[in-house]
């Protein structure tokens, strides 16, 4: 029997939209598309179902068209339920079927809002599906660039100052009063154990004590130095904290300018490390390269120049005595700046990441130094007291502590004001109508998660670089109570605490910041910025 509703009339084929119609008035005549009702199971006639076509089940997964002269409703394949789930939309004037060809001159229905500059309409339907792709950050508009130059011109300029004023212009570089011997590259030939007997001595007979010490005797091979080529014997005595040396290692020897011909002149003091360090480093870069690309290039400059700034700048002021806390906070600005801006580029969105790491760094170092002078902290680990009589003259210990805090946290910091600022900005794009309060308190949802990880990866990175002063002390007898307050724990307490500290009040910090100053950017910047892709139907 024909259906003349279901006839192609001049616009084109009707589409059918799903199979929840209500059912026709009366037997054989169409129903009034679009209302839902329960779906009823019917059985065609036998004969009237028709084999669905394999290659239309793959590839036509939009509404489906009823062939005209079926009768009853035609079941669709899973395929096309999936793409095509929930209510439909009405069918506009133009809109004549999911692949129809506009005629030549004719103008497109709607344009992306890419190109628009408006946001597109809200769907009430399902049957199309939208991405949304986000290039490098948009260059901020004028109101937002004005503002972050008020916020951070004074703080760069308070940097640099900073660096000059505490450079030491003029001072003759230190040096160690403590003599420490120049280096001087060997290469083991043989081993041997035996008596600890002095150049010249030779044992006789088989009889030791059996209390003495037993030691090493290397044959080496000069490699550099001033008697390269030439071959040195040296007697080392083993202990428990004494390397093993083999034959074929690789050595350094401090040369202490003497005799070059008299063994006494030369100390077995290390293994040579250079090519594995080399190897690793090359590897590291391949690694960044590979998955940052241009980016990558970026960061490794940055990291090169934030050593440039630590071996030019924060080490020669410190050994010159000025404060270390006041060095590491002006050198850690410094490598702040280069490294978010060379890295992420100068954007609103980095200019907020280093305001609030900024500030976050000024709350660790306040901190620090307000508990490191309650808990009576000194600083005077084995490592500083060893600097200390290199130098030939007093240092500020604490100092030196409260600047290894300031640094060791300003990586992590990065990692998080970065990640807030990038949450934020994508929470406005995403709905330009948010207001800064919608904007902080999303942005902050994101940041409870991120702190977590972030304080584990401080407090491990701070547990494993003290773990020898913790099993030390665990040996010690003493109680937890004493082993906690004990110098070199507490000092890695309060490492540990203030620098966590610092990371948590990063989140809410930065992300008050980044959502008061995205909310500032107009929503038509944010639109132009952003490519919107409309799936097919």
């Amino acid at each position: 029997m024909d259906r003349p509703d279901l006839d192609d009339d001049e616009t084109g084929p009707i589409r059918r939209i799903t199979d929840e119609v209500s059912p026709s008035p009366g037997h054989g005549t169409s129903g009034t598309p679009g209302t839902p009702r329960k779906p009823v199971r019917r059985t065609p006639p036998e004969g009237t179902r028709r084999a669905a076509d394999p290659a239309r089940r793959r590839t036509d997964t939009g509404p489906q068209r009823v062939p005209a002269g079926s009768t009853g409703a035609r079941r669709i394949p899973p395929a096309a339920k999936r793409a095509d789930s929930g209510p439909q939309r009405a069918a506009r004037p133009a809109d004549t079927g999911p692949h129809q060809v506009p005629e030549p001159g004719a103008r497109p229905r709607r344009k992306a809002a890419a190109e628009t500059g408006t946001p597109e309409p809200a769907h009430t339907g399902h049957g199309h599906g939208h991405g949304h792709g986000h290039g490098p950050a948009a260059p901020a508009s004028r109101r937002v660039r004005l503002l972050l130059i008020w916020l951070l011109a004074p703080l760069a300029l308070a940097t640099v100052v900073g660096m000059i004023v505490l450079y030491p212009w003029g001072k003759p570089s230190p040096t160690s009063v403590v003599p420490q011997g120049a280096p001087v590259h060997a290469a083991v030939s043989a081993t041997n154990t035996g008596p600890c007997l002095a150049q010249g001595q030779v044992q006789v007979g088989d009889q030791t004590d059996p209390n003495a010490k037993p030691c090493l005797t290397v044959e080496l091979t000069m490699t550099d130095g001033p008697a390269v080529g030439k071959p040195l014997r040296l007697t080392v005595p083993i202990e428990p904290s004494t390397p093993r040396f083999a034959a074929g290692d690789a050595v350094v020897l401090a040369y202490n300018g003497g005799n070059a011909a008299d063994p006494a002149s030369f100390q077995l003091v290390d293994f040579q490390r250079g090519t594995p360090l080399l190897v690793l480093a090359a590897l590291f870069a391949v690694a960044v390269l590979v998955l940052g690309r241009w980016q990558g290039i970026a960061a490794l400059v940055a990291l090169g120049l934030s050593f440039v700034v630590i071996a030019l700048f924060i080490l020669p002021a410190i050994l010159a005595g000025e404060n270390p806390l006041v060095v590491a906070i002006a050198g850690a600005g410094a490598i702040m700046f280069i490294a978010l801006y060379l890295t992420h580029g100068l954007s609103a969105r980095t200019s907020a990441a280093v305001l609030g790491t900024l500030v976050s760094l000024a709350l660790i170092g306040v901190l620090s130094a307000i508990f490191s002078a309650a808990a009576s902290l000194t600083g005077l680990d084995d490592s500083t007291s060893t600097l200390i009589g290199s130098l030939g003259h007093g240092i500020d210990a604490r100092g030196l502590l409260l600047a290894g805090v300031v640094i060791g946290a300003l990586g992590v910091l990065d990692d998080v004001t970065v990640t807030q600022t990038s949450a934020v900005w994508e929470l406005r794009r995403a709905n330009p109508d948010l207001t800064w309060r919608e904007l902080y308190s999303a942005g902050l949802r994101i940041g409870r998660d991120h702190v977590g990880s972030a304080v584990n990866t401080l407090v491990m990175a701070y547990a494993g670089a003290a773990l020898p002063v913790l099993l030390y002390s665990s040996i010690s007898g003493v109680g937890l109570g004493a082993l906690l307050g004990s110098e070199d724990i507490a000092q890695e307490i309060v490492r540990t605490l203030a620098g966590s500290v610092g990371i948590v009040a990063a989140v809410p910090v930065t992300t008050v910041l980044a959502a008061l100053i995205a909310a500032r950017e107009p929503a038509g910047h944010l639109a132009g910025t952003t490519k919107a892709v409309t799936a097919p139907s």
